[in-house]
């Protein structure tokens, strides 16, 4: 004994170590079982009382956005807004395409559109824009029209690698990520609005992710 304080135990015990990854196992399972499983859910169908068909089309595996090799205009990698460790996660509405064309800016005005029509749920959706080239037209009205699209671009000495059936050269798309960063589903000009919002208004509802 010393200063009056017993030596007898250094440490944990072995039952108190087992006791605290108990702990922490039903913790996390508390915290983020429920996120998993929604997830499971949604992207395999399993239990879903409303036998729900995806209207866009299901990327199958998933893959994830550091594959596109982007980066904000702050230069930060993409990959860093996703995560289990976010605070606020959000899933994202992606427009990807070559040249900005009639058909490009279609597809950012349907994802503008159908971010706002989810109402109260808005937020949980954000939307950022991949483009190789803005003609100056759009540039101009971009901060009018499309303050809350994001630009990213490939970080320096990279290409996007597109998951299969998304060619930005070929035709614009928007893509769906969720909020764990995971590419699972894209839309075209044969997709309506109402089709792309009826997808997500049930995505959000099963899932409580974002």
């Amino acid at each position: 004994m010393a200063n009056g304080l017993s030596d007898d135990h250094d440490g944990p015990t072995p039952e108190q170590v087992k006791r605290g990854h108990r702990t922490a196992l039903l913790l996390f399972a508390i915290g983020f079982g429920p996120m998993l499983f929604a997830t499971i859910m949604f992207y395999t169908g399993w239990l879903n009382p409303a036998g729900h068909t995806n209207n866009g089309t299901l990327i199958q595996p998933v893959v994830p956005v550091q594959t596109l090799n982007l980066e904000t205009a702050s230069g930060k990698p993409l990959e860093q807004r996703f995560g289990l460790d976010k605070d606020d996660p959000q899933w994202m509405l992606m427009v990807v395409a070559a040249e900005c064309d009639s058909r490009c800016e279609e597809m950012l005005y349907l994802a503008r559109q159908v971010n706002i029509a989810l109402g109260k749920n808005a937020s949980r959706v954000s939307r950022a824009a991949a483009l190789a080239d803005i003609p100056s037209d759009l540039a101009s009205r971009w901060p009018q029209e499309y303050n809350l699209m994001e630009k990213l671009s490939p970080a320096p000495g990279t290409t996007p690698s597109w998951p299969v059936g998304v060619n930005p050269l070929k035709e614009p798309r928007i893509l769906l990520v969720d909020p764990m960063g995971n590419m699972m589903m894209h839309y075209g000009l044969d997709n309506t609005g109402k089709e792309m919002l009826e997808d997500l208004k049930h995505l959000l509802k099963i899932s409580q992710l974002g």
